[in-house]
């Protein structure tokens, strides 16, 4: 890639893996602005359950693209990563490094790799994708999927609602499926990347979810999702499916003790992020040699040995 193009850092891995606090600390050391790479950190309403910067991150350090936009609004790759380069050049402008920092790995790749141009499916196919999502549930919409497109349901996971609508929707209002949209994919965005990958054992997540849940309810998670649900919004729409939000509406409802929100909540955040390891481990974010991988959860840069932090400042002047 030519050597004249802006640089920008990703910083990738599962939740509660420690990504944020490791961009705080980068973007210290390196003059950097963090931008918001998480497709729930996006909803202003979900501050607590998403693990969004605290004000007083937010005032360390620039953050962009973290909560702008209603939940009443569902966000897409092709909104964010319009912002997302926005950000970018405004952040490059100010001579400052653009680190983005999340979990969603669409958002990575729409960036690196570029983002197929899809047409509006309209309002007629995503209706009927939430009719079928409410009525039938995920694993039968992924089961009607598999019928009509199967290269698409072979990449989604049964129980992944969000993604199944959105491929039911393209599928119906275009008549293509999802997954041949995708093979066609326009040019990637016009930067010079390096990666982090954090990709930590299994046990230190576990560790982490819990103390991260327990930690959410203390600040206050209960309140922030009586709040959503006092809006009345469509449950089909993404930020209603936030980890979290579905397990303590059931809890404000009274179906369930709060003992088990919390057990299910960490259940699906798990499940959640093995999923998310595995894209993570298997795609090269950066291009060959622009990636370096951490298998540890640090809370900060200082936990990181003096060989560790000289090895990743290393790989950032080396790569940028």
């Amino acid at each position: 890639m030519p050597p004249d193009r802006p640089f920008a850092l990703l910083i990738a891995g599962p939740t509660a893996s420690g990504k944020s606090d490791l961009a705080l600390a980068l973007a210290e050391r390196l003059n950097g602005t963090i931008i918001n790479t998480d497709s729930m950190q996006v909803y202003r309403e979900l501050r607590i359950l998403t693990a969004r910067p605290t004000p007083a991150e937010e005032a360390r350090i620039p953050h962009r693209l973290y909560g702008i936009r209603l939940a009443a609004e569902a966000g897409s790759v092709a909104w964010w990563r319009a912002q997302a380069l926005a950000a970018m050049d405004e952040t490059h402008a100010q001579g400052r490094l653009p680190i983005l920092t999340g979990g969603s790995g669409m958002y990575f790749a729409s960036l690196t790799g570029g983002l197929a141009e899809i047409p509006d499916p309209g309002p007629a196919a995503r209706d009927e994708a939430r009719r079928l999502l409410a009525d039938q549930g995920p694993e039968a919409l992924h089961a009607s999927l598999a019928k009509v497109d199967p290269a698409t349901a072979a990449r989604l996971h049964p129980t992944d609602s969000q993604r199944l609508a959105r491929a039911w929707e393209v599928w119906r209002g275009s008549g293509r499926g999802l997954a041949a949209w995708q093979s066609s994919r326009g040019a990637p965005a016009p930067w010079r990347f390096a990666a982090i990958r954090l990709d930590p054992p299994r046990e230190a997540l576990r560790a982490a979810i819990a103390t991260r849940f327990a930690a959410m309810l203390a600040r206050g998670a209960l309140e922030e999702v009586r709040a959503l649900l006092a809006l009345q919004l469509d449950p089909a729409l993404p930020a209603m499916r936030a980890h979290g939000v579905p397990e303590l509406s059931a809890y404000l409802r009274g179906a369930i003790s709060l003992e088990e929100a919390g057990r299910r909540t960490e259940l699906v955040t798990g499940q959640y992020t093995k999923r998310q390891a595995t894209w993570i481990r298997h795609h090269d974010l950066a291009g060959q040699g622009r990636t370096h991988t951490i298998h540890a959860r640090f809370a900060a840069l200082a936990q990181f040995s003096e060989s560790e932090q000289a090895e990743i400042f290393a790989f950032i002047h080396r790569t940028g």
